[in-house]
């Protein structure tokens, strides 16, 4: 890891330390299971890289994530159970989960696996009905208790599953958490409890809100578009206008907001928190989600720690035109909608970390509006230097947990 030199680094005065604290990270390695607290609010794919790397230093990070979607596949098990979406949770589960543990690679294999979309309907109920009785390849590297826990969740699914579901392009771990779902009187906390004990994740993984919601948003030009996958740009065409407001919404053919409210235990983690970190990812989707449930802004400024925004080095497709300045602003408003208009911006965020050497920006950093909003900004490695705006996962560790 090349890591760009940074002396003490003060937020309001207070020094937060060195970047990297070698000190520090050598400490944390020695033992991570008392590493610190980094508490993410995030989709489940914006960390996938970094969370190995995460685990070698904190098996306490936490990380909260949005059931929201409503494309690929996942679009198909709301449609049909009336359910959070479950594929987010299961990316970040696995990517937490031991890698030490020889049985969970086969476990990963099979929760990452797809049905294929050209098999007839029948053949793909009957690949199910093997997989629920444990006799299926991806199951035979599985030993037990696990490998009858999750045969188990298919053979409820296949209970559950109407006739008219399409098993096309599902994905094996979202059927096997759905079934769970549905075992679990329709609650997703205990089948997340049961799977993270199962692949000894290293990590606590808690979905934002249990219930059956979507997103909508309101673009600048007056469209309402409804539904999370018309707002990422990745299942349509990407956003001509930026989002003015986003809120959470009942089902897909109703744009009235509804209001959720957080878990006590999503409460309880966030007051917990050593550090909170709002990463790279879709800005609305995976992250501002997140900020969208009552209860969430109040208990980020509640919780006297280190509070640092990660900016998309690249272009957000659900962004057009927007600089970090105007996500910053944007950012803050969202807390605000519930930790209240006045709440100072140093109790919702402290820091944003940038990496102007590897990350490109494409609308501009504006550095001087954003410390006019009351927020630092801190420019270290963070990225691979290839240019594609990935995270470096050992730069972007080491400087969170420095920061912690």
């Amino acid at each position: 890891m090349q890591h760009r030199a940074c002396a003490d680094f003060f937020v309001n005065d207070v020094v937060l330390g060195s970047i990297p604290d070698t000190a520090r990270l050598a400490r944390y390695r020695r033992n991570p299971s008392k590493g610190p607290g980094i508490l993410f609010f995030s989709g489940g794919t914006a960390l996938r890289d970094v969370c190995p790397c995460l685990t070698t230093y904190t098996h306490n990070s936490v990380h909260i994530i949005t059931p929201f979607d409503s494309g690929g596949s996942s679009a198909e098990l709301r449609k049909a159970f009336a359910m959070p979406a479950v594929g987010d949770i299961r990316n970040r589960l696995m990517a937490l989960a031991d890698t030490g543990i020889q049985w969970n690679h086969d476990v990963f294999q099979l929760f990452a696996h797809r049905f294929p979309q050209e098999k007839w309907s029948s053949q793909l109920v009957e690949e199910l009905c093997e997989l629920a009785r444990g006799v299926h390849p991806l199951m035979a590297g599985i030993p037990e208790p696990v490998r009858e826990t999750i045969r188990n969740h298919f053979q409820y699914f296949l209970e559950c599953m109407p006739d008219s579901f399409d098993l096309r392009g599902a994905s094996l771990g979202n059927l096997v958490l759905a079934g769970g779902y549905l075992a679990n009187r329709r609650r997703l906390a205990p089948v997340i409890g049961l799977y993270s004990r199962l692949v000894h994740a290293l990590g606590t993984v808690l979905p934002v809100v249990n219930g059956d919601y979507h997103l909508a948003a309101e673009l600048a030009d007056g469209r309402i578009v409804v539904g999370q996958h018309r707002i990422t740009g990745k299942e349509s065409a990407p956003l001509s206008s930026p989002v003015q407001n986003i809120w959470t919404v009942a089902g897909l053919l109703n744009a009235d907001p509804v209001e959720s409210e957080i878990p006590a235990r999503v409460a309880e983690q966030i007051g917990r928190a050593d550090l909170i970190c709002y990463p790279v990812g879709s800005f609305y989707s995976s992250l501002g989600a997140n900020l969208l449930v009552r209860g969430v802004g109040r208990a980020v400024a509640a919780q006297a720690c280190p509070k640092v925004y990660v900016p998309n080095p690249i272009p957000d497709p659900e962004c057009p035109g927007l600089s970090v300045a105007d996500l910053t602003q944007r950012l803050l408003h969202l807390l605000r909608r519930d930790a209240g208009e006045d709440c100072p911006a140093e109790a919702l965020l402290n820091v944003i970390l940038v990496d102007s050497v590897n990350g490109r920006y494409p609308h501009g950093l504006d550095l001087n509006q954003i410390r006019e909003l009351g927020v630092s900004v801190l420019d270290c490695t963070l990225l691979v230097s290839d240019g594609s705006g990935r995270l470096d996962p050992e730069a972007f560790t080491a400087t969170l947990l420095s920061l912690a």
